[in-house]
């Protein structure tokens, strides 16, 4: 039977998070799943897997929630679950920036599909002519197992990092749309959001990150595979573990 493994998040505030932990710690036990889900002041972060039946009734349990009501999960098919147990976990950040001017609930930075970045790249600009560059907002040892081709890469060892590398290569991009990508799309929603604020003009994020553009347009000018946070560690366009091919 393929196990059905998930991930999502949604910036929201939420002020409740004892309650939603005591709430999803029960349902979660209840439906055999595992994995972690985090919950922070500025919102929510899940990496689920378990039964097809499992997840969808967490899904809709969570989209109960007229805060969740809008989460749209990426999905992938396992032979095993990639996680040892089940965690919810109380945290200040659900991705760690250290820029607290950064509320991404109060507007999110403009984003580009998939199939619309691909265009972009087929063609080396974007609608209005200009030339595209993109970001990778990971660590140093995700990008190792994979990135897009010509991307730029900070070499950086934690997110907090990216901020001030940022700043000293601010002037890089006049000019230029710029498109900050990520596993799944939270960093690089904060990411555009920081470029944005610090005076970027034309900034996109990759709505659901490489695990989206995987899903909708395969491997199209990215280069090997995409590291994930589980025991799969690595997967391919095709969304299927990579294993072996990790380069740490």
């Amino acid at each position: 039977m393929s196990v059905v493994n998930i991930s999502c998040y949604k910036f929201v505030t939420l002020t409740d998070r004892e309650v939603l932990k005591a709430d999803l710690d029960a349902r979660c036990a209840d439906l055999g799943l595992k994995g972690t889900i985090l919950l922070a002041p500025e919102g929510i972060n899940v990496f689920l897997a378990g039964s097809r039946e499992a997840i969808d009734a967490i899904v809709a349990h969570l989209r109960a929630d007229p805060r969740f009501a809008d989460l749209q999960p990426k999905e992938s098919l396992s032979a095993e679950p990639p996680f040892h147990r089940m965690r919810v976990r109380l945290k200040q950040e659900i991705i760690t920036m250290k820029m607290p001017v950064i509320r991404p609930e109060a507007g999110r930075a403009p984003s580009v599909a998939a199939a619309t970045l691909k265009q972009w790249l087929d063609r080396g600009c974007d609608d209005a002519g200009r030339p595209v560059v993109m970001v990778d907002t990971r660590n140093d040892y995700e990008v190792a197992a994979g990135t897009f081709e010509h991307a730029v890469d900070y070499h950086i060892g934690i997110f907090s990092e990216f901020p001030p590398q940022l700043a000293a290569h601010r002037a890089d991009y006049t000019g230029k749309t710029v498109v900050s990508f990520c596993t799944g799309g939270i960093r690089c929603e904060k990411a555009a959001i920081h470029m944005k604020a610090i005076g970027i003009e034309h900034v996109y994020q990759l709505e659901g990150g490489i695990l989206k553009y995987f899903e909708e347009v395969g491997g199209a000018h990215y280069h090997g595979d995409c590291f994930v946070f589980d025991e799969r560690e690595v997967l391919s366009a095709d969304l299927q573990p990579a294993a072996g091919r990790l380069h740490r």
